[in-house]
């Protein structure tokens, strides 16, 4: 099984993740911030993985060092399950409609982590979560599990439901590439690695 554990401790959060590619969606996620457990719920059953978070963080300061540190402790686990890239498909693009919105997300598990970020829209805040900090995850997601994302919001009307969008296509992006296709034979790269 791909998997991977990481415990990661700063003056700022304290995270225990355990992260499964070829899982089945089953989760047990307790991060202090309602929306991101929701968000992670999602990403994780859409993705068919196996997820489990459980973070203490500063939230008296605020949610940003649990949202950023969770994306790094989460990105630094696909890394470690994904292995040697062997078979894996790599590419990966997903749209997903949530209601009124939809959301494309483009992926390539490249060695190269890279963001494109384009979600115009979104109110400051769902509930008490900060939207802002939704760039923040991804970007410390890509930048610690190696990938490319590109991100792309097409249109909608409610911030809960662009998130969501976002979240469940990029869960199902994920799976699509790094899952193992029987014809691909080594590293899918004319490199001869990635």
């Amino acid at each position: 099984m791909r998997s991977g554990k990481i415990s990661r401790s700063t003056a700022e959060t304290a995270i225990e993740l355990e992260f499964a590619i070829d899982g089945t969606g089953k989760t047990d996620i307790r991060t202090g911030v309602g929306f991101l457990d929701h968000m992670l719920t999602l990403f994780a059953n859409h993705g068919r993985f196996d997820l489990t978070v459980d973070c203490d963080g500063d939230l008296a300061v605020d949610q940003h060092h649990t949202v950023e540190d969770i994306g790094i402790v989460l990105g630094q686990a696909f890394n470690l399950s994904i292995g040697k890239k062997e078979g894996i498909e790599r590419y990966s693009t997903v749209s997903t409609p949530m209601d009124e919105a939809l959301s494309t997300v483009s992926l390539d598990i490249s060695g190269r982590s890279f963001l494109v970020y384009n979600v115009e829209g979104l109110k400051d805040k769902v509930g008490d979560f900060d939207t802002e900090l939704v760039e923040e995850f991804f970007l410390a997601f890509t930048r610690h599990a190696s990938v490319t994302l590109h991100i792309n919001l097409h249109y909608g009307k409610n911030s809960h439901h662009f998130i969501e969008s976002i979240f469940k296509s990029f869960g199902r992006a994920l799976r699509i590439a790094s899952s193992l296709n029987p014809e691909i034979e080594g590293v899918p790269s004319t490199k001869g690695i990635l």
